[in-house]
């Protein structure tokens, strides 16, 4: 029935609408394996799956190998206690839940199922919970009650063995700590000697203060109080966690013992925490007011009467938001990752570490991008990441894993090296690719010069490069314009110090780079007084005559504009020594495999000959990745069937390979599915050179090929590394206006090898 009372409101109607439409729900299941043949259903189920059944029942650890369960969540509730909502119920709970397996699900990879039990005994629901263990490799507990919450939980861990977590409880006290950790370092405070106020007894505000003790907080520091005053020995509806910081007199009052306090922890109700009370806590106090959706005192309240306080909400609209996502996902990741029998308080403090540092360091390019215009760099306002910082799945699990290793309760132990590059591949789908031009990039360490210094991506990718260590950066554009937009990111970029910057309004360099200009130009139309206005305020043409005249190894230009405006000014300078440009190759990373794509950019309508050359060129490319080229020469005809332009250039092209012996797979000319399906290949073709699927796709023309790439991008999901410019000995890329900050990192780390090898 539907609930009158609410208000209608767009907003209320749009997220009935995110529910209802366009299916029900925000889960599916989807087949994991092949279920096209009766093969694969002989195989799936009777008779092949005995043979998974007989090896899991000699060896239950074997159950992670042949099934799901190795990476599988129980979402287990109640619903009596959901966040904002109370006790509606199991089945009201039941959105929560499942809004909590798609979040493990896009944080961290991890499949859930979501399960609401009408049972409201916590020994049964224990029970319950303990005989699904064959099902999961893990359990979450949600949205149950306390003191009920503390006895599930304990029931639970003590007869399982696997992990269980309580996330209301734990998963907010870890991300509690790391924003305290950073809090004491930033005033200069001791864990041991801080004064803690806490409002709120429930299961996340014990499990928060047990953290602070672990921390190194004294518990006779630690001061909680509830709706019933404070907590103390003498009352008697106190659980056993709770009566753990039950000490002290029991007519102390809320506003005597705050008084001097460091820090208040709420877990209340809204406006409990008063402006007087703030006023006589220490000076810079920590004010974690963490009731949802209305803290127990608003920011800007807080503020007028501490200007110093560092603030801690559970909101998105407020700096500093205590969010249990970035804990959750990543410690389950870790935990199932090495097998681990529990999560106990060696992986918990060091989920705990692992937050704090991360905020501590300079945000990724992606954070920055995600969240432009917020303030990024560690201090009052950024004491824990945020959300959608990329970095928390490697860091985070990785540490979770070695501290489950650490203190004896993993049993399938893992590389941690090779794990945090794998974890690291999953969130940046580029980095497991790019990891040997990474390494190549290192060893070379070019100086790499980018036309379009100010552009906010631009300045997030120097930042990036130098905390990678790939190459040096040199951004052209006006210091003060750059300065402006360093400080606004949040970075630690100093002009001079870490980048050099090319001011086109005023450098000692601008009578040698006009002059240089003109010289190669002066027989192209090019007066010296043109050649002075070019230097002055093309920015491509500068960063050529920098790399023609060896002040940088390479360049990297196109943020804005079109492609061919900048290859202009690119040719006219570099285009000498054998150098010109063959052709765009763009690297489309998608789910299953990669695939490069061919010409996109250069060669409008491509000939025999220059198809050709792509071909060897590309080959060049496709090896800097540690990958075997296996090249389609794609087009409308299918291996003859058509006289059409570009089957005759795709045939006049397989001619010239053939003649030059060259010592990589190739085949043409074919249609794109023939291409990546070798069944219909070798039916079209029995016994055609091109083995597998083909990785890359050579077109006839920038028509096709830059269709195939903005479909891989758009409908796809594909990352575009490149786009590459090839023939020009690496010493000259051009991206397009969509390239990201991550972009231009990947893009400099291919400028920065080896400037001769890939021409």
């Amino acid at each position: 029935m539907a609930d009158d009372t609410a208000p209608q409101t767009p907003e209320r109607q749009a997220a009935l609408n995110y529910h209802e439409f366009p299916r029900p729900g925000k889960l599916e299941i989807r087949a994991t394996k092949p279920m096209d043949t009766g093969r694969d259903l002989a195989r799936a189920y009777s008779p092949g799956v005995a043979e998974a059944c007989i090896e899991i029942a000699a060896n239950p650890m074997d159950a992670v190998r042949y099934t799901a369960k190795g990476n599988l969540v129980a979402v287990i509730s109640n619903g009596t206690a959901v966040l904002g909502l109370g006790n509606i119920g199991a089945q009201a709970s039941k959105p929560v839940m499942e809004g909590k397996a798609v979040l493990f699900k896009k944080f961290a990879g991890l499949d859930s199922f979501d399960i609401e039990v009408n049972e409201t005994d916590p020994e049964a629901l224990a029970d319950l919970v303990c005989k699904l263990e064959p099902t999961f490799g893990a359990v979450n507990l949600e949205d149950i009650k306390a003191p009920d919450c503390f006895i599930v939980e304990r029931i639970c861990k003590e007869r399982m063995n696997i992990p269980v977590f309580h996330d209301d409880q734990h998963g907010t006290a870890i991300v509690v700590a790391a924003a305290a950790s950073n809090a004491f370092r930033l005033t200069g405070r001791k864990a041991e000697d801080i004064k803690v106020v806490g409002l709120g007894a429930g299961a996340a505000g014990i499990a928060c203060h047990t953290m602070l003790r672990k921390m190194g907080v004294k518990p006779e520091n630690i001061h909680i109080f509830d709706k019933d005053g404070v907590l103390h020995a003498g009352r008697t509806d106190l659980a056993p966690e709770q009566m753990a910081f039950a000490h002290g007199s029991a007519d102390r009052t809320l506003a005597e013992t705050i008084q001097g306090a460091d820090m208040f922890l709420g877990l209340s109700g809204p406006g409990l925490l008063k402006p007087e009370l703030v006023a006589t806590m220490a000076d810079a106090p920590i004010i974690f007011a963490l009731a949802n959706p209305t803290p127990e005192i608003m920011p800007d309240t807080a503020r007028a009467v501490s200007p110093g306080a560092l603030i801690a909400t559970g909101r998105s609209d407020f700096p500093n938001q205590v969010n249990n996502v970035l804990c959750f996902p990543f410690i389950f990741r870790g935990a199932l990752d090495v097998a681990a029998t529990d999560i106990n308080d060696a992986m918990k403090l060091a989920c705990v570490e692992a937050i704090a540092s991360l905020a501590r360091e300079t945000t990724s390019v992606e954070v920055g991008q995600a969240y432009r215009g917020e303030t990024l760099t560690f201090g009052q306002d950024y004491l824990i990441p945020k959300p959608f910082d990329p970095r928390l799945l490697p860091t985070i699990a990785t540490a979770v894993a070695q501290a489950a290793m650490d203190s004896g309760v993993a049993q399938k132990p893992v590389d941690l090296n090779a794990y945090h590059a794998h974890l690291n591949g999953q969130v940046t789908r580029s980095a497991l690719l790019m990891r040997s031009v990474y390494a190549a990039a290192k060893q070379a360490k070019r100086r790499i010069v980018f036309a379009e210094g100010e552009d906010d991506r631009v300045i997030r990718a120097a930042q990036a490069i130098l905390e990678e260590g790939v190459d040096t950066p040199i951004l052209i554009g006006r210091p003060r314009v750059i300065e402006t937009r360093v400080k606004r990111a949040g970075l630690s970029l100093e002009l001079g110090r870490d980048v050099e910057v090319v001011n086109p309004e005023n450098d000692d360099r601008y009578r040698d780079y006009w002059q240089t200009y003109h010289q190669a130009m002066q027989r192209n139309g090019v007066t010296p007084e043109l050649a002075r206005a070019i230097i002055r305020t093309n920015t491509t043409a500068i960063a050529s005559v920098m790399v023609a005249r060896g002040d940088a190894h390479s360049m990297i230009c196109g943020t804005f504009g079109q492609y061919h405006w900048h290859l202009n000014y690119v040719q006219q300078m570099l285009a000498k020594d054998g150098l010109h440009a063959v052709g765009a190759l763009s690297l489309m990373i998608l789910d299953d495999n990669p695939l490069f794509i061919a010409d996109t950019h250069v060669n409008t309508e491509g000939t025999a000959e220059t198809l050709a050359e792509t071909v060897k060129a590309t080959a060049r490319h496709v090896r800097r990745f540690g990958l075997d080229p296996k090249i389609a020469l794609c087009s409308g005809s299918q291996f003859g069937n058509r006289d059409c332009a570009s089957g005759r250039a795709m045939r006049g092209a397989l001619e010239i390979l053939d003649k030059d012996h060259c010592d990589f797979e190739y085949e043409g000319e074919m249609h794109t599915d023939a291409a990546l399906d070798p069944d219909i290949r070798e039916r079209e073709l029995p016994g055609n050179r091109l083995t597998g699927r083909a990785n890359v796709l050579i077109y006839g023309n920038t028509d096709a090929a830059g269709a195939a790439r903005n479909l891989l991008k758009t409908a796809a999901g594909g990352v575009e590394v490149g786009p590459i410019l090839m023939g020009m000995g690496n010493k000259a890329h051009i991206v397009t206006p969509g390239v990201t900050a991550r972009g231009l990192l990947n893009i400099a780390a291919l400028a920065g090898s080896d400037v001769q090898s890939y021409g």
